[in-house]
């Protein structure tokens, strides 16, 4: 891996740092699985095609050498016989071919998902630093790579000498056969020396990926101020945050206050709460809160109210409604009408006005 845990670094890796490591081409791959796939997919194309490619090779050897003393060998027939001998023999490997192509791309694609980045191609002076290649070659990683190498190549030669040895009291038999014999012989025990070796190289590739895995995700970890620091860049600071929320609410609660003296009444709890109402008959289609506030935000509606001659009304029950249901600035539901409109009623009575119903 090109980096390495730290102690400090206990938290997962954030969304934004997954993403900068993947588009530098950081990723969780291991290089066993694609050579495992094609050496065990390769063999399975050779069981199941492999006599029918022997055939076509033998067919067309034999027209080769049958039509060898009919025309002269000039550079205008070795050219054709050239480029006849490539098609032919292009035609009868693509099975092969294609199958070692889409299994050596699947077997990237699986891993990593379709990945494309030229970041690892960028010129990078501490690539071809001496110093840094001493201490990739000595590092933990290197080690550990070293031991599953050996691990590998100790596994797939006792399995190749276990099948070899089996097969030891046989060979003596081949010297009495024919040719073709030998070489049928020889190609089933490659066949199946290939897919006991391709299934047990998937088997460590899989376990190979797992701990790729691993050491990517604690690779990836972060410490908690680089968690901080990129929230800070992400959000913004908090404290910053903050501060702004606070000076949005001092000016939102300067804009409600000063729409308290187009109120027609207040009304209160009677000292916890206060809630101002306005409401003009033909424009508007009900009661409007224009301000609403508890505490001290209450007493500062209630001054407001006093200053501008607006009448204050105490009524608990449906000061706490409107304080709990009604934002400022929208209009009192249906069900709230008659209670108001005998709050507006009582206040137009006593200022001499009518209330429009």
């Amino acid at each position: 891996m090109p980096w390495f845990r730290e102690e400090d670094k206990t938290e997962p890796a954030t969304p934004k740092r997954r993403e900068e490591a993947r588009s530098k081409g950081q990723v969780a791959r291991s290089q066993e699985l694609p050579s495992a796939f094609i050496i065990l997919g390769s063999t399975l194309v050779l069981y199941f095609c492999g006599n029918y490619m022997c055939r076509q090779l033998v067919c067309f050897s034999k027209e080769i050498f049958m039509e060898a003393g009919r025309f002269s060998l000039n550079d205008v027939n070795f050219l054709k016989i050239s480029i006849l001998s490539i098609k032919t023999i292009s035609y009868i490997m693509c099975p092969l071919f294609v199958t070692l192509v889409i299994i050596g791309f699947s077997g990237n694609c699986l891993q990593t998902g379709f990945l494309f980045t030229t970041y690892p191609i960028i010129p990078d002076i501490s690539r071809i630093n001496p110093i840094n290649g001493i201490k990739r070659l000595f590092s933990m990683s290197s080690f550990i790579e070293l031991i599953k190498s050996l691990f590998k190549l100790l596994l797939i030669g006792f399995v190749t000498y276990r099948t070899i040895k089996a097969e030891l009291p046989y060979l003596s038999m081949l010297s009495t056969t024919s040719y073709y014999e030998v070489f049928v012989y020889t190609a089933k025990i490659t066949l199946k020396l290939c897919l006991q070796v391709g299934l047990i190289m998937c088997i460590l590739a899989i376990a190979d990926y797992c701990y790729q895995r691993y050491e990517y995700e604690e690779g990836l970890k972060m410490t908690k101020q680089e968690v901080k620091e990129e929230y800070k860049e992400r959000e913004g600071d908090p404290k910053i945050k903050a501060r702004l929320r606070s000076m949005q609410r001092q000016l939102a609660r300067r804009r409600m206050l000063q729409e308290v003296p187009t109120a027609d009444v207040v009304i209160t709890n009677p000292t916890l709460i206060a809630v101002a109402l306005k409401y003009t008959y033909g424009e508007m289609p009900a009661p409007q809160v224009v301000a609403k506030g508890a505490g001290f935000l209450a007493e500062k509606i209630k001054q407001i109210a006093i200053t501008h001659n607006i009448m204050i009304v105490e009524n608990k029950w449906l000061a706490q409604i409107l304080y709990r249901t009604v934002n400022v600035g929208d209009f009192i539901p249906p069900k709230l009408y008659q209670a108001v409109a005998e709050v507006l009623a009582y206040v137009y009575q006593i200022k001499g006005r009518r209330i429009a119903v």
